[in-house]
């Protein structure tokens, strides 16, 4: 079988350079995602030094990096408890969606779009990256703390509501009839209710099936079954990272934390492949034209999550700083965005430089600010924080 050199290569460099740039993320205390967005940026079109041959390698790796992520995020918990912290923080999806897509659908109208643009400008500055925060909690050892259930729940309920509106963006980019929307949506709805419904009444069987002791048959059995899951939620029009999270709940105990083990290293190296492709899909050039919007729109959709997380962590009775923890943690934005200015895009091609400069920004810059002002805990302890 022969290899291609130019792929070898430009993956090689790849992987050393972010291995210099998470070296020295650590050394200074610094999260390595925007170091490893910008380093997409550099490799990307128009950047310093292109990698052409391994874009699709990079793109596909991607798609893996953010379903081990919401998998790993999945086994730090079990349907009952987040079943409990869903029904509790429904107000706070509430306010995340009115903070989160109202801006966006605001500046969709002072900017003349039509009633499709309005929609996918508002829901492109609403939802925040799984992957990313998901990453980061992680980076922060935030995990354990008492903000972090609020967090998962506000995440998890907007892609809950993307399999909602998903299906009608798609249907009303393309002309269709408000019945094959609903339609797309009485599906998407119906695929997350069983799934939630046999990770939570049937996760026991899943789980004894899964663990087995050998750790290579664990890694086969645990990694196979999620990308089949995630595949069926994709093709449903259900985000891929519900499925891998709903796989995660179902595993508890001694087999969660084997998993996390086993799938550790693959985990941070799929996931270094998926922050480095969002910046490997945008142009330089492209980003200028929608900048100053997006400056705007990242100011008001940062201060918007903010408030969001602050009243969603209250609920759960953290104390200050973990409210504020809860808060910056929510402001990235990433694959969403991209999705639904890719969805859009063809209708308004005006949104692609506005998104994907607003995606870039908060991207970038949210777990900047997280990791500042948020005050990552050293130890969970006290009111802040649950034992992790």
């Amino acid at each position: 079988m022969h290899t291609s050199l130019a792929l070898l290569l430009e993956l090689g460099l790849i992987l050393v350079v972010l291995s210099a740039l998470g070296t020295a993320a650590r050394r200074f205390g610094l999260p390595a995602v925007p170091l490893y967005l910008l380093a997409g940026l550099a490799l990307g079109e128009g950047g310093i030094a292109p990698v052409p041959t391994a874009g699709d390698f990079v793109e596909a790796g991607a798609s893996i990096g953010v379903v081990l992520l919401l998998l790993t995020l999945g086994l730090e918990f079990s349907t009952a408890e987040f079943t409990h912290s869903l029904r509790r923080h429904v107000p706070s999806a509430a306010l995340d969606l009115a903070l989160g897509a109202g801006p966006g659908a605001v500046a969709g109208w002072l900017l003349g779009l039509d009633g499709v643009g309005v929609l996918a400008l508002a829901g492109a500055t609403w939802v925040s990256s799984s992957g990313i925060i998901a990453r980061l909690l992680g980076d922060l050892r935030r995990l354990g703390n008492r903000e972090t259930p609020s967090v998962l729940a506000v995440l998890v309920m907007e892609d809950f509501a993307m399999a909602v509106y998903l299906p009608v963006l798609a249907v009303l980019v393309a002309g269709g009839t408000w019945w094959q929307a609903a339609l797309g949506v009485l599906v998407a709805v119906t695929a997350v209710a069983g799934a939630f419904l046999v990770a939570h009444r049937f996760g026991h069987h899943v789980n004894r099936w899964l663990a087995h002791p050998d750790a290579e048959q664990l890694m086969l059995r645990v990694l196979g079954t999620t990308l089949v899951v995630a595949a069926l939620a994709e093709y449903l029009n259900v985000s891929a990272a519900v499925g891998a999270f709903l796989v995660g709940l179902t595993l508890t105990g001694e087999a969660a934390e084997r998993t996390r083990r086993v799938l550790g290293p693959l985990r941070d190296l799929f996931a270094a492949a998926f922050f480095l492709a969002i910046g490997l899909s945008v142009s330089l050039a492209d980003l200028l034209p929608g900048l100053p919007v997006a400056l705007a729109l990242a100011v008001v959709g940062a201060a918007g999550k903010v408030a969001t997380g602050w009243y969603a962590a209250r609920r759960d009775g953290a104390a200050r700083r973990g409210r504020l923890r809860a808060g910056t943690a929510l402001i990235a934005r990433g694959e969403f965005s991209i999705v639904i200015v890719g969805l859009a895009g063809v209708a308004h091609p005006e949104l692609g430089p506005l998104v994907t400069a607003y995606v870039l920004v908060l991207a970038t810059t949210g777990p900047l600010v997280t990791r500042w002002l948020g005050a990552p805990a050293k130890k969970p302890a006290g009111r802040d924080a649950t034992p992790g």
